[in-house]
């Protein structure tokens, strides 16, 4: 079966007089064209952007008004190629950690000042929720290991720890702290 081929240039795709027409009357099928190429909308249109520039910039050159379409998608193909291949890679795996920055040295009197008075604040709380608070935050068990030293329920080491911590968060001793 063979494909019949117009060699009349008069019944082939109109001829547009100027690169505005074109790109007012192709802008929605090339931007689909985009929008294949990239998962982003604005993208899409950045990438379309760029193409038509370098379209404008070849205006001329082009002979067969029949190929623009083709010429502006394959602008678009390489331009994202382009893309790609030059994108930020901004993390690096590595064998080695790099050792975060030694923080400054704070005033030792003033640790002890504020470790006394968390200590002042923990020992006002009731006796069930301290020790929930200890068991938590001192000792380092998770909620299950708590309610498991405690026999009682993960939902109730969870509120009772919740209540507590309010408690400590307006004890105007520590507020001085912060």
């Amino acid at each position: 079966m063979t494909t019949p081929v117009c060699t009349s240039s008069s019944a082939a795709a109109p001829a547009y007089p100027s690169f505005t027409s074109y790109v007012r009357a192709r802008r929605p099928v090339l931007l689909r064209a985009a929008r294949s190429l990239t998962a982003n909308p604005c993208d899409a249109e950045d990438l379309l952007q760029t193409a038509l520039a370098k379209t404008y910039a070849a205006w001329e050159r082009i002979e067969n008004q029949r190929a623009l379409d083709g010429y502006v998608r394959r602008a678009l193909l390489n331009t994202r190629t382009s893309q790609w291949r030059k994108r930020r890679v901004d993390e690096f795996a590595c064998d080695e950690l790099p050792e975060p920055d030694p923080l400054p040295d704070d005033d030792p009197a003033e640790r002890q000042a504020l470790h006394d008075a968390m200590w002042r604040a923990v020992m006002k709380l009731p006796t069930r929720q301290r020790a929930m608070v200890v068991l938590r935050y001192y000792e380092d068990l998770s909620e299950a290991q708590t309610a498991e030293v405690l026999g009682v329920s993960v939902g109730t080491v969870k509120s009772a720890v919740s209540r507590a911590l309010g408690k400590l968060r307006e004890d105007p001793e520590l507020g001085l702290a912060r």
